[in-house]
């Protein structure tokens, strides 16, 4: 089930709010989070049930381990269960999500032969995993303070969270939970909820699905690109990307706003960064933060002099683009922003400094450009794009300009139909300028959520928002992140 479906909109969601805030009116506590968790579990298996056990058979043994961890006395004991709840999580990943992309690299060196396994990759299986080995190192830490099963459950699979992120803290989610205000409608929170929910609504449907059209056409179906196609399609995916995804995280803490719990901030206008660790700051905001406190700091972080810090950034980066997919692609990806982040570290210790302007066109360039191995299909498709961006020998200027520029035929520019090899008009220009001012000329939807006032002007936004996106709406168009 999908926050930009029918029946999630208009069923699932209405349902499930009613339903819960009815048996909280009721005093029915345990009985409504029960009923959540259970909606839940129903959201998350609409896709294919076949995933329904996996996650629960995590679940349960997270909550064993986490609940063991915490009484347990002996330190070297309490580290052993961590490092078995680890194992087993990783395993769980590893086999699901990396086992026939192993198997491939193994017989790729050895010339074997060994058969892949139809696997499904299980629905957010590399969300729940990562938020549930955090649950585990924070037990190991003390930094848990209850261990019902209950609210573990409910803390794992609350449905606005649970499909792509953010990935929350159990102290982040569960006293919202216990605190009894929560319990009661608020009317506040409902209205801003549902703003949010349109504005990510509208990113989705409105923004990110058009360019979407553009991306698959040029890296997809285009047997060869043009240098300003080359341009214009890695464009159109660096802000389908973005608004797919901003989108996704505004409806999700939108959905979660209605039942009052306020999940953490993913997104702060990333694309205005001025360096890759601004970047980082700004992009994916929890998963960040992860790979931040899970993976760089017990690594050694920036404590064990230059030389560890550059490996601690490399291995790190490494590990978050694996995460992302078992792919080459993936992997050379994380490198990328892990070698632009030891660039950047040196740069800041020679104390050099760029203009304000100059240091975010290098930024936003890069993260352009490295998105292009995140979507390419394979390495052709990657290099097909990349090659035209650079290529001079392939300009095309319209048709229309040939009469009066047709001296630039004898430097190899040839006059045809702009955008011939993506099927696109010259609108394409448009939503790009357009997207170019709603990225860096107005506030991103979380600065709005302290000041939110249901006014006039932000009313007319959300009818505005949920009518068009309403209207543009139609057919399956899943979030580029579930894949992951």
């Amino acid at each position: 089930m999908l926050f930009n479906s029918y029946e999630f909109m208009f069923m699932f969601l209405p349902i499930t709010f009613f339903i819960y805030f009815f048996l909280n009116k009721k005093r029915l506590l345990i009985a409504s989070k029960v009923f959540l968790v259970f909606s839940s579990l129903f959201f998350y298996s609409w896709w294919n049930i076949k995933y329904l056990p996996i996650i629960i058979i995590s679940i349960l043994f997270n909550y064993f381990i986490g609940n063991q961890i915490s009484i347990q006395q002996n330190i070297n004991k309490k580290k052993l269960l961590l490092i078995i709840g680890i194992i087993f999580n990783v395993s769980l990943l590893g086999y699901f999500k990396y086992y026939n992309f192993f198997i491939e690299n193994i017989n790729l060196l050895t010339n074997w032969n060994i058969h892949h396994i139809e696997l499904a990759l299980p629905l957010a299986i590399s969300f729940f995993t990562f938020q549930q080995i955090a649950y585990l190192v924070d037990s190991y830490r003390g930094e848990t303070k209850e261990y019902d099963f209950l609210n573990y459950t409910l803390f794992v699979t609350f449905f606005p969270q649970l499909i792509a992120g953010p990935i929350v803290h159990h102290s982040e989610m569960m006293p919202q939970f216990a605190n009894k205000k929560n319990k009661i409608k608020n009317y506040h929170n409902i209205a801003l909820g549902l703003f949010i929910f349109a504005i990510g609504l509208f990113k989705k449907v409105v923004i990110a699905d058009t360019f979407a059209s553009w991306a698959t056409a040029g890296f997809d179906n285009a047997t060869s690109l043009n240098l300003i196609e080359g341009w214009v399609v890695s464009l159109s995916y660096t802000f389908q990307l973005y608004f797919d995804f901003s989108g996704y995280t505004d409806m999700a803490i939108g959905t979660a706003l209605l039942f009052n719990i306020r999940l953490p901030i993913n997104f702060n206008s990333p694309y205005k960064a001025k360096n890759i660790q601004d970047f980082w700051r700004r992009w994916h905001i929890t998963l960040s933060r992860f790979l931040k406190e899970y993976i760089y700091i017990p690594l050694g972080g920036n404590r064990t002099g230059e030389k560890r810090t550059y490996f601690n950034l490399a291995v790190t980066f490494l590990i978050a683009g694996l995460w992302h997919g078992a792919s080459w692609l993936f992997v050379f990806w994380g490198g990328l922003h892990g070698l632009a982040l030891i660039i950047h570290r040196v740069w800041q210790k020679l104390s050099f400094r760029l203009w304000v302007w100059l240091a975010w066109f290098i930024t936003f360039n890069f993260i352009n450009i490295s998105w292009i191995f995140f979507r390419a299909k394979d390495w052709d498709s990657a290099t097909k794009v990349l090659n035209s961006m650079f290529s001079f020998d392939s300009i095309t200027l319209p048709s229309s300009l040939s009469s009066k520029l047709n001296f630039l035929m004898d430097y190899g520019v040839k006059f045809d139909g702009l955008f011939i090899n993506i099927s696109a008009g010259k609108e394409l220009f448009i939503w790009l300028f357009i997207s170019f001012i709603i990225v860096f000329a107005f506030k991103n939807s979380m600065e709005r959520l302290d000041s939110f006032k249901p006014n006039f002007i932000n009313s007319f936004i959300f009818i505005f928002a949920f009518l068009f996106s309403f209207y543009k709406l139609s057919g399956y168009s899943e979030f580029l992140y579930f894949r992951f």
